[in-house]
C-alpha cells in the first residue's frame, strides 16, 4: 500500500485528504508542522509528500529544501499545494509538481500513482 505524508496545519483539509486518500488505497501519515516532517518521515518513510505551502512554523519551500538535502528523500516525489501562485518557487526548490487549491480530489489518486509509479 503506497504511503503518503500529508503536511498541512489545517485540520479540516487534512481530515478530508486523509479520508479521500485512504478510500483510494493509500496509507497516510500526518505532519501538522514543517519541523515534524523529517522525524516522522525517518520513522515511516512515505512514498510521496503532499505539502502545503503555508505552514504555521515555516513555509513549504523550507521543508522541500530539507527533504532534498536528506539522501533518504532526495528523489521522493513532493507535491506542493497552495492557493497562491508559487509554482515556480516550489519547482525551483525541488517539488515534483505543484497544484492550486482547491484540489480536485478525483485527480489526486491518479497523479500520486503516476509519481510513485505503482
Amino acid at each position: 500500500m503506497p504511503r503518503v505524508m500529508i503536511v498541512d496545519d489545517d485540520r479540516m483539509t487534512v481530515k478530508l485528504l486523509q479520508t479521500l486518500l485512504e478510500l483510494d488505497g493509500f496509507e497516510t501519515t500526518i505532519a501538522p508542522r514543517g519541523m515534524d516532517v523529517l522525524p516522522l518521515a525517518r520513522k515511516a518513510p512515505p512514498d510521496l509528500f503532499l505539502l502545503d505551502y503555508h505552514l504555521a512554523d515555516m513555509d513549504g519551500v523550507e521543508v522541500i529544501s530539507a527533504l532534498r538535502t536528506d539522501p533518504s528523500f532526495a528523489s521522493t516525489p513532493i507535491v506542493m499545494v497552495s492557493g497562491l501562485d508559487v509554482e515556480r518557487e516550489a519547482l525551483e526548490a525541488g517539488a515534483s509538481c505543484f497544484l492550486f487549491k482547491p484540489l480536485e480530489p478525483e485527480k489526486l489518486s491518479h497523479l500520486f500513482h503516476s509519481l510513485i509509479k505503482t
